[in-house]
């Protein structure tokens, strides 16, 4: 069982950076590929970013190169660094991990098993 909490989250204006953390629990988060995912009013869940045990990562087109994920295996930590954030991006924010491979890249909603509460995320105009 693994359980993930979100922090970081708050309101910023356009242009503007936030940087969200994601705690795990358990010994075995260095085996746990990790994700990001955003989920605004009314519409559906999707995928950010994510980085897999041997530390690869993806990002989704809409955040690369503006948003960029790490893990310190040390801590337990996932972070999700976000630069020049746009109105758009705001939404509720959630981490999510799976056991995987060191090569097992992870983007899918359904394929995660754990989920932390979510944290939110404004940017005003």
């Amino acid at each position: 069982q693994v359980q993930l909490v979100e922090s970081g989250g708050g309101l910023v204006q356009a242009g503007g950076s936030l940087r969200l953390s994601c705690a795990a629990s358990g010994r075995t988060f260095s085996s746990y590929a990790m994700g990001w995912f955003r989920q605004a009013p009314g519409k559906e869940r999707e995928f950010v970013a994510a980085i897999t045990s041997a530390g690869s990562k993806y990002y989704s087109d809409s955040v690369k190169g503006r948003f960029t994920i790490s893990r310190d295996n040390t801590k337990n930590t996932v972070y999700l660094q976000m630069d020049s954030l746009k109105p758009e991006d705001t939404a509720v924010y959630y981490c999510a991990a799976k056991w995987a491979p060191p090569g097992t890249v992870v983007v899918r909603t359904t394929s995660y098993d754990y989920w932390g509460q979510g944290t939110q995320v404004t940017v005003s105009s």
